[in-house]
């Protein structure tokens, strides 16, 4: 069997979310197909392969040239029996192999404001595609199988009859940390890791420190000058600490020292920062939404969605006797269950199923 993998949503110099879901998933899947199998990653820069693990590879074009809608007649020349990607704009539209395509959330049909990062004529062409459900169904509905990250997001891709293919959930997951001892921290040591999207609820989390004396929030990822502003205006002085992006090991040594990883976004699709926080025993604080529970279940502290007196309860109720420590101890074990090892293994044994089916025609 040959697997082509889209890599082209790839980050440069650090993964973003779906960069790290296709990097970590692509290595996963190495591991395992077969000695007869062959991986092939398709870039559209060759500095994307620094972020990827060392496979062959191809040079196609960009996923935001004009030539995206007909990029299958690139591919078709490299004879992949399966193609997955790690999104759901792959372009399709004369292909003559299976294709597998992949929605992790439908947050911005609710939340439209793109990504800031983006192009403007992306962005404008973002907005237009959010605008109703039909044009996700057109992808979708030309692809032979669908993954998802989450039973949550399944469950939203039914309710929304946004495709008639089956839809296979491939979890996302996050690198397995050492076992370690934890003790608990001194203070209140909150972190976030997240985006400053207005979903996110950061707002929500400045707002709590009002009812928190002494408690510092640590902002981890980079973060706007202008964003940064507004927030440490709104915060008790003091209370916020912004690192402005960390790396692995720095973003390792500062859960190993929270009392909690905190998040109050209203929507996701997945929750990567909690099962990293409790893979290291950190507890996590998190808004009360389906996602979130799906991740956290009973190890988690929830709170109600803006609930910024609700989220200093939750934070307070870890510095009553024996709480922290039952919570910190419980995070590991949860943590499991997301393992991209597993995640291949799903995602595996689809791939081979269509491939066994033979070339697809363009539908």
């Amino acid at each position: 069997m040959r697997v082509a993998v889209d890599c082209r949503y790839t980050r440069l110099e650090r993964h973003d979310g779906i960069s790290r879901f296709t990097a970590s998933l692509t290595a996963a899947l190495a591991r395992q197909l077969g000695p007869d199998d062959e991986l092939v990653i398709l870039v559209s820069d060759e500095r994307q392969l620094s972020m990827l693990p060392e496979l062959p590879h191809a040079v196609i074009s960009s996923p935001t040239s004009v030539r995206e809608p007909f990029v299958a007649r690139q591919v078709n020349r490299l004879r992949p029996d399966v193609v997955f990607s790690p999104m759901q704009t792959t372009g399709s539209w004369g292909r003559r192999y299976p294709l597998v395509l992949t929605v992790h959330d439908l947050i911005y049909y609710t939340h439209r404001t793109p990504p800031r990062d983006l192009p403007a004529p992306v962005r404008l062409l973002w907005r237009l595609y959010h605008l109703a459900w039909w044009p996700q169904r057109l992808l979708l509905n030309r692809a032979d199988a669908v993954v998802t990250v989450s039973e949550t997001t399944r469950a939203l891709i039914a309710r929304h009859r946004l495709t008639k293919r089956p839809v296979t959930v491939v979890p996302n997951a996050a690198g397995v940390p050492e076992a370690r001892e934890r003790t608990r921290p001194d203070g209140i040591e909150l972190m976030y890791m997240g985006s400053f999207m207005p979903y996110k609820g950061v707002d929500t989390l400045v707002a709590a420190l009002h009812h928190l004396p002494g408690a510092r929030l640590h902002l981890l990822s980079r973060i706007p000058a202008a964003e940064r502003e507004r927030l440490t205006q709104a915060a008790p002085a003091g209370s916020l600490v912004v690192h402005d992006g960390v790396d692995d090991a720095e973003y390792a040594a500062l859960l190993d020292r929270a009392t909690a990883l905190v998040h109050a976004s209203r929507e996701e699709g997945f929750g990567i920062p909690l099962v990293e926080a409790m893979g290291r025993g950190t507890p996590i604080v998190v808004s009360d939404t389906a996602i979130f529970r799906e991740i956290g279940g009973d190890t988690a502290l929830y709170f109600g969605v803006d609930d910024a007196d609700g989220l200093a309860a939750a934070v307070r109720r870890l510095t009553e006797p024996g709480e922290w420590e039952r919570r910190s101890a419980a995070g590991p074990a949860e943590a499991a269950r997301f393992d991209w090892d597993a995640s291949a293994a799903v995602l595996a044994e689809l791939l081979r199923a269509l491939a066994a089916q033979g070339g697809r025609a363009d539908r």
